[in-house]
């Protein structure tokens, strides 16, 4: 590349990055005001029963699988990311408008297998489309800028849950809804007015088809046993975020606040080391760090398993947040690097881990729940073990594992 040519590709990438970064914002925003207050949400002001709330819990995360999943494939069949982003944000928009004012349980289960199911999509697409533009422009830092851009996303996590307290106080849940529906419309406006209408797209192969249209890259089962070990790496986190308020008051003498603590402590040390183990990857694999980062997560869930006192949690989200980033953060870059040619399929297959493996987190929260919720980290750690183990023996071909970029 002539030195003219990349300096062309460095200002395509600059002017790309800073509205993907934006969309991740937004997208992290939205998500972090709705999600964490569903079930409260179906509780309180959908007054829906027990059963009801579990029927929706699993329902409306299996409808986003399915239609990340095939937009996955579809985007990578025909030049449309840009638009399946558009009618991801779209759906956002109208669902979150529609539920702040929608009180029916049945018109809201709808909404969750239609507009929520679509709006899923808009992270994976998104992510896919950073891809190719990185790829295609830098290649070289393609798992940095991912890590990057996720990064944006974990800062608006962190922010979301503190924003969704104030809007709720001040207008309860009709603003609540408003506001996510909002920032659903601002993903949308930077998607029409400043993403490339003609973003790269699978070569054709020799004979004209798509790539979609010929053999993977990676065998099915290998890609099946990989996202698996993602699922089960993703599990115990939902499994400990839901035990770990009950955990703190019960075994170890804490409150509410000290929840909050642990939570942004962790929160604040994955930003750097998202950025940081993304610039590792320069030199060391990515399937290397993601491994090694998973080894964190065994320990960590490990070490809290013996925990006396909240300072014991505290110190050990070094190691929690050290997992959290390889996982969340380079892990995309892994998946991905399995489908080089097939980006919206490999992201869909790994954000749909974090769905699943809330759903399997379910189950173990009653098993926890019945013999006593000191049990859950035994549980997590035997989990994330197994993750682990999928991973490390999966092994990708040589031809399709993620390179060191």
């Amino acid at each position: 590349m002539t030195t003219t040519e990349t300096r062309a590709a460095a200002g395509r990438l600059g002017r790309a990055m800073l509205p993907l970064a934006l969309v991740f914002f937004s997208v992290g925003v939205s998500t972090a005001l709705v999600y964490p207050f569903l079930a409260l949400f179906l509780d309180t002001a959908v007054h829906a029963s027990p059963l009801q709330i579990t029927v929706f819990l699993v329902v409306s995360p299996l409808s986003g699988v399915f239609a990340a999943s095939a937009l996955g494939r579809l985007s990578d069949r025909r030049a449309v990311r840009r638009g399946l982003m558009l009618l991801a944000a779209v759906g956002g928009f109208a669902s979150a408008g529609l539920t702040a004012v929608v009180r029916n349980y049945w018109l809201l289960l709808t909404l969750a297998v239609t507009g929520w199911a679509l709006a899923n999509a808009l992270f994976p697409q998104t992510l896919a489309y950073a891809r190719q533009v990185l790829v295609r422009d830098r290649p070289d830092r393609a798992t940095l800028g991912l890590s990057a851009l996720r990064t944006v996303f974990s800062v608006a996590w962190v922010v979301g849950p503190s924003l969704a307290a104030f809007v709720m106080k001040a207008g309860g849940f009709t603003w609540l809804y408003a506001f996510a529906g909002a920032m659903y419309a601002v993903a949308g406006l930077l998607v029409f007015f400043l993403f490339d209408s003609d973003q790269p797209q699978p070569k054709a192969t020799p004979s004209g088809a798509a790539d979609a249209d010929v053999p993977l890259e990676t065998s099915w089962w290998t890609l099946m046993a990989t996202a698996a070990g993602f699922t089960l790496l993703q599990a115990p986190l939902t499994l400990i975020s839901q035990v770990l308020p009950i955990y703190i008051g019960r075994y170890l003498g804490g409150d509410v606040t000290d929840t909050g603590l642990i939570l942004g402590v962790c929160a604040f040390l994955e930003i750097p080391f998202m950025l940081g183990l993304g610039a590792i990857t320069s030199r060391i694999s990515v399937r290397t760090v993601v491994l090694a980062g998973s080894c964190c997560g065994v320990a960590y869930f490990a070490l809290a398993s013996t925990a006396t006192a909240v300072w014991h949690l505290v110190a050990a989200q070094i190691l929690n947040a050290l997992f959290i980033s390889a996982v969340a953060g380079v892990g995309i870059s892994y998946m991905q690097g399995m489908l080089p040619r097939h980006p919206g399929r490999a992201t869909a297959l790994f954000t749909n881990s974090f769905p699943i493996g809330a759903m399997v987190a379910g189950p173990l929260f009653g098993v926890a729940q019945h013999f006593g919720f000191r049990l859950a980290w035994p549980i997590a750690t035997a989990v994330c073990a197994v993750g682990l183990l999928l991973l490390w023996t999966t092994r990708p071909t040589p031809a399709a594992e993620p390179a060191v970029t």
